[in-house]
């Protein structure tokens, strides 16, 4: 392998948080979890499939209510927006009212949602991609943080996201482009994409 120089390489404090310094890329979801007699919503970005088997996280904080409600109801939904649904999303991240049952989201009660089949929960409507979640565990010490970790029980998908044999990937992206965040604090589309150059007899 061949070594190269790092002249351009600025090495940053790890003394402090870097993932501000640079941009990388994420899914953007929603949380669905149940809360008392009623339901929470919050985006998160820190989330991913667990290996190829239908396992699920994402890093929540147990200052947040949403750690709370999956550790008490044992449960979480996963919704996928669509790009056009940016704006939904981001009001699912509104503060709690203090002056309201729990200290509750009220804009909650006004976004489109859809119940949950397998567990208790709901989902941010018009979705592309909805997953119901069990708890597996939760993984504390991530320094302020936690990894919620889930098995998928059950799962949909709208049908104009699906792959299929009989239809090319780039095609199906273009026409469903996907919603992707990058940290910090910007969001884009993707719709133009290439197939990635695996070499010969690659497998997963």
């Amino acid at each position: 392998m061949k070594i190269t120089s790092a002249e351009n390489l600025v090495s940053l404090d790890t003394d402090r948080p870097i993932w501000d310094r640079f941009f990388t890329v994420a899914p953007l979801v929603v949380i669905g979890t149940k809360e008392g007699e009623q339901y929470d919503l919050a985006p998160k970005h820190m989330a991913t499939p667990l290996g190829w088997d239908n396992y699920f996280g994402f890093v929540c904080t147990p200052k947040h209510r949403t750690y709370w409600n999956v550790k008490d109801y044992r449960a979480f939904t996963v919704s996928f927006p669509w790009p056009n649904q940016t704006i939904i999303t981001s009001l699912t991240a509104s503060p709690r009212c203090n002056d309201v049952p729990q200290g509750s989201k009220p804009v909650l009660q006004e976004l489109p949602t859809i119940s949950a089949q397998e567990v208790d929960g709901i989902f941010l409507q018009d979705s592309y991609l909805f997953l119901e979640c069990e708890l597996v565990k939760i993984i504390d010490g991530f320094g302020a943080n936690s990894l919620i970790t889930g098995q998928v029980v059950a799962a949909q998908v709208h049908e104009s996201a699906l792959r299929t044999s009989e239809q090319d990937d780039q095609q199906l992206l273009y026409q469903a482009p996907l919603l992707a965040y990058l940290n910090p604090g910007r969001f884009a589309t993707i719709q133009n994409t290439n197939a990635f150059p695996f070499p010969a007899n690659f497998e997963k």
